[in-house]
């Protein structure tokens, strides 16, 4: 069905052809008759077993009603406003858009056969996936007593750790970035635990930074922990380089 050809006394060949005969003032639109072209179509679809695509039936549907609105025009002429658009002018469009559509279809074609003629070839490396975390004898119940404890301490000390504390905006000038750094040079040092590394933190948003940042240095693999017990104390120390080359692995 996509080769259909139209046979008319003025006119035979594809919806494509029509669209270069208008465009060259060769074939007057207002000489087809939409009756011999639906039949043409019909006899067509009938042919062929039904197998008309959706595309070529929408595109046929909407030609034949764009002529009969013409010859509708033509047969019953009356005074009206000027249309910002002609009925001819609308299929001459909708034409030009099919052909338009119709060269890059084929282009695309054209593209897809070039690319079946090369082969690509995978890289010899492929990047290794980001380190996984390393919370040997962590858990997450550990993580969040350890965590509590620390704001448990904070409150006692005279910290303010209400809800509506929560809620306020400090502007301490603490980062993650910051803290992350922070951490860095207190382990160099050597081992600490969490309660040490916040010792001397009063404010709670400071304290929750530097929670974040650590398990931000953890999925990154610089840091590592160990806890011993479920409510035992977060251990922290640096990760050598071997010990992350061997995590990379």
């Amino acid at each position: 069905m996509s080769t259909w050809t139209l046979k008319i006394s003025q006119f035979e060949g594809p919806l494509d052809m029509l669209l270069y005969m208008v465009n060259r003032a060769k074939l007057d639109i207002r000489d087809i008759f939409i009756s011999e072209i639906t039949e043409q179509f019909i006899q067509s679809v009938r042919e062929s077993e039904n197998t008309v695509s959706m595309d070529e039936a929408s595109e046929f549907i909407r030609m034949a009603a764009t002529l009969l609105e013409i010859k509708s025009r033509a047969m019953l002429p009356r005074e009206e406003e000027p249309e910002e658009e002609s009925p001819e002018e609308i299929l001459m469009r909708q034409l030009e858009e099919y052909a338009a559509f119709k060269e890059i279809a084929q282009d695309l074609q054209r593209q897809e056969q070039d690319a079946l003629k090369h082969y690509t070839k995978l890289p010899e490396e492929y990047p290794l996936p980001p380190p996984t975390l390393d919370i040997t004898g962590l858990t997450l119940e550990g993580l969040l007593a350890a965590f509590a404890r620390v704001m448990a301490r904070e409150e006692a000390a005279g910290a303010d750790t209400t809800r509506e504390a929560a809620h306020r905006i400090y502007r301490d000038g603490h980062t993650i970035p910051d803290c992350m750094r922070r951490i860095m040079r207190t382990l160099r040092r050597g081992e600490i635990s969490f309660q040490q590394l916040v010792s001397k933190n009063i404010q709670r948003e400071e304290v929750i930074t530097l929670f974040l940042a650590l398990l931000e240095l953890l999925r990154l693999g610089r840091a590592q922990v160990v806890q011993d017990g479920i409510f035992g104390d977060i251990q922290l120390r640096a990760r050598s380089q071997e010990e992350k080359d061997l995590a990379d692995q």
